[in-house]
């Protein structure tokens, strides 16, 4: 048995799921924020109201 045989394939592999779930939440929070800078006529436009505004927070 050689020593890349009991090398792991992905030693970085839980960071980069963690900078993952970090970056998607900033990303949703981001969004979040825009859509809340908007009026409800163009929220209506695009098919979304405060009450589905107030299930993201």
């Amino acid at each position: 048995m050689g020593f890349d045989e009991n090398r792991s394939r992905k030693p970085f592999y839980g960071f980069v799921m963690i900078y993952q779930y970090f970056r998607q939440r900033w990303l949703q929070r981001q969004t979040a924020r825009t859509l809340q800078g908007l009026s409800k006529e163009q929220l209506r436009d695009i098919g979304l109201t405060q009450d589905d505004l107030a299930r993201w927070k």
